[in-house]
């Protein structure tokens, strides 16, 4: 049984145990140590420790257990909506961000992160080595929790999910062991974090494989916002015939004006073309032609390192308070571009709104995989907005369910962890038998279900 309380929390006694630190309500540092980088999501745990080592996690895991408690890890916060929306009165904390270890190991085409390193310690080394990791778009996203919920890159249609080049795990179980899973230790476990979440133990570590690549041709062509419908129904068409090596994104952005965005663009709203291909600038032209000669107002594309990647989606560059929400879908015909910009013009809310184009890799599940397999459909829609405050955060949330409603005939009607920032169904984002598989997991490695997660997998009863 879990208490319903944090009576039961004795933060001496796990101070006394920890290298790393532990605040608790009351404590000078409570508000920062407790905030996400989602400014806009307000966490109230019953307190949060932040490990510098294994020990230390394995610390705070047996601690939890033994008086009752649950145990929620956290690297840096971005898809913490979901989690804080369940309460967490009875619930350890556990930011990561302290341990931020990386190694690159260039001859076996591998990287090796600690729980708490974000893409930015990966990319920019293993850049070095000529070499490519399948990133997130945005260089401050944990590598952890990216792999974990699946990991759609701007690789992803040639190389699939970031989650099938997951090679190993350390992980932090909830009877306080370390168990470093692979395809031939633990294997059920090594399977279900893969794509499963993060509600199966603390990864601690976790080794990738990263892909030859010295250079790659990537940037965005921008357009005046008052022609998104004919751009993305060019758009639309015109990944039909791109090969596995082009992953793009068409999106319509809101910027808003701030100093920190580029003068070109504050202030100013856009349909853009986003793109990254494993080619050269010859095939490449090529390839963007048909989008070129409709004459966009910016071109940014150029010959780029996989490092360069990490700015190309344009992610905010600090912590920012935002609402946000996605869905997969089946197919986007002409139709379905029109009902997206109707509801997406200057006067919304929402700061972007974008189509990831799936398939290739994407769709196709690799030998070994984990838990999620593939991300069938067409493509992954998602939509945010900044939110300085609970009215605008309000009207982000009434303008998305706007946005979904007028998409929804062509919603697949499966979710992508990574992109569901508000609590959902986990079983929707499985399959039938890879949910019972989870379950199957949860219930061997966290029977009485010590593990929080945004997006949890619950035992069987």
């Amino acid at each position: 049984m879990y208490s319903t309380t944090s009576a039961g929390l004795d933060a001496g006694a796990l101070r006394e145990q920890l290298t790393g630190a532990v605040t608790v309500p009351g404590d000078a540092g409570w508000d920062e140590a407790r905030r996400a980088w989602n400014l806009a999501v307000d966490q109230r745990p019953a307190a949060v420790a932040e490990p510098e080592t294994v020990a230390d996690v394995v610390a705070v895991v047996n601690f939890a257990r033994e008086r009752g408690l649950r145990v929620a890890a956290q690297g840096t916060g971005h898809n913490a909506s979901a989690l804080a929306q369940r309460s967490l009165h009875d619930t350890i904390l556990v930011k990561t961000h302290r341990m931020r270890v990386v190694e690159i190991d260039p001859d076996r085409r591998r990287a090796q992160a600690q729980a708490g390193a974000l893409w930015a310690d990966v990319v920019g080394p293993a850049s070095e080595h000529g070499l490519a990791a399948l990133a997130g778009s945005s260089h401050d996203v944990g590598v952890v929790g990216y792999c974990l919920g699946g990991g759609l890159s701007w690789l992803a249609r040639k190389h699939g999910l970031a989650a099938n080049s997951v090679t190993a795990v350390q992980i932090v179980t909830a009877d306080g062991r370390v168990v470093v899973a692979d395809a031939h230790h633990d294997a059920d476990l090594f399977w279900a974090v893969r794509g499963g979440g993060g509600n199966f133990g603390i990864v601690t570590a976790i080794e990738l494989a990263l892909y030859p690549v010295q250079e790659l041709y990537a940037g965005m062509l921008a357009f005046p916002v008052q022609r998104a419908a004919e751009i993305l129904r060019a758009w639309r068409e015109w990944v039909r015939t791109v090969p596995d090596e082009a992953t793009s994104v068409g999106r319509i952005l809101h910027f808003p004006p701030l100093e920190d965005i580029p003068a070109p663009l504050r202030g100013q709203s856009f349909v853009v073309v986003e793109m990254a291909y494993l080619g050269d600038e010859a095939s490449a032209s090529e390839l963007l032609a048909p989008l070129r000669a409709l004459g966009p107002a910016m071109d940014t594309f150029a010959t780029v390192t996989p490092a360069d990647l990490l700015q190309l989606h344009m992610d905010p560059p600090q912590p920012v308070p935002g609402v946000g929400d996605g869905a997969l879908l089946d197919v986007v015909p002409g139709e379905a571009i029109d009902a997206l910009v109707a509801v997406s013009g200057p006067d919304t809310p929402l700061l972007s709104v974008e189509l990831r184009h799936l398939g290739g890799a994407v769709g196709r599940a690799p030998e070994g995989h984990g838990a999620l397999a593939t991300l069938d459909g067409d493509f992954a829609f998602f939509a945010v907005g900044i939110a300085p405050h609970p009215a605008a955060a309000e009207a982000i949330e009434a303008q998305l369910d706007v946005v979904k409603g007028a998409i929804c005939e062509w919603d697949a009607g499966r979710r992508y962890l990574n992109f569901s920032e508000s609590a959902i169904d986990t079983r929707s984002a499985f399959t039938g038998p890879a949910y019972q598989r989870l379950q199957a997991v949860k219930t061997l490695v966290d029977p009485d279900d010590v593990f929080r997660s945004n997006h949890p997998i619950a035992p069987i009863d």
